[in-house]
């Protein structure tokens, strides 16, 4: 299915049920920001998370009071379970490729190889994931990916937004312009509103960070080409103001060893 139908029939309301769709995030919780409330329109959706949820750093661990990264990763992984299961999706809809949180970038070739391995799977015909927008290194680590992975097994990607660098901080639920792609805005009902707000409350480690995150809309796009050896925007990337393991400057290099286009 082409992305232009797919977000047509998205946006209409129409029947998807048929749709063999891949959602490819980076944490587990990215898909429930991105589009929780269409969740329930996809029953045949696949996800796949690329990280387990647990920077290795071990702060997140601390300040959430697990005892290593492997108990912090499992209580996320457990969130998603039952956030998807308001959403009508069983656990066994999600699967992870285990790389740790903040880290993606640094397994680029195995992190392509999985992706493409469940697109051939689940004969996924579209792909949801990130833009790249310099937001977070697993964002722009897993666009990256995407793009190389439907070169092995072809599918057409649309992009969720998510959050980048804005004039004053974060900017969060909309896309950076890009010539020639626009998005489309997906208001949701009054219903999906209270059923997504109560799938983000899943989240309870991630409660103050997705407080940050509107609920009333959803906006997706057809992916853009990228040049992910040039940076997504001028000046400072956002997560480069956080010690995340990755600049700019050092995924750029990364990107460079990888047959994206």
């Amino acid at each position: 299915m082409p992305s232009g139908e797919f977000l047509r029939r998205l946006a209409s309301r129409e029947d998807l049920s048929p749709a063999r769709v891949l959602i490819v995030a980076a944490h587990p919780d990215d898909e429930v920001i991105g589009l929780g409330g269409q969740l329930p329109l996809l029953p045949r959706a696949r996800i796949l998370h690329v990280t387990d949820g647990a920077p290795r750093n071990g702060q997140d661990v601390a300040a959430h009071g697990f005892a290593d990264c492997a108990a912090y990763a499992a209580a996320r992984h457990g969130e998603l379970a039952a956030a998807l299961a308001l959403a009508g999706l069983p656990a066994a809809a999600a699967q992870t490729l285990g790389v740790p949180d903040q880290e993606a970038a640094l397994h680029l070739p195995d992190v392509v190889a999985g992706i493409a391995s469940a697109i051939a799977a689940c004969g996924a015909e579209i792909v949801v994931t990130h833009a790249y927008e310099g937001g977070h290194p697993d964002h722009d680590a897993i666009a990256l990916a995407v793009h190389a992975a439907v070169r092995r097994c072809p599918a057409s990607i649309i992009e969720m937004a998510g959050y980048h660098a804005g004039p004053h901080g974060i900017a969060v639920g909309d896309f950076l312009p890009h010539a020639g792609t626009a998005s489309v805005t997906l208001s949701l009902s009054p219903g999906q509103c209270a059923l997504k707000r109560r799938m983000l409350d899943c989240f309870a480690t991630q409660r103050a960070v997705l407080a940050a995150f509107p609920v009333a809309t959803e906006r997706l796009r057809t992916a853009p080409g990228y040049d992910f050896t040039r940076p997504p925007h001028e000046g400072r990337l956002f997560y480069e103001s956080f010690p995340w393991g990755m600049s700019g400057e050092r995924f750029r290099q990364l990107a460079a060893a990888v047959p994206w286009h």
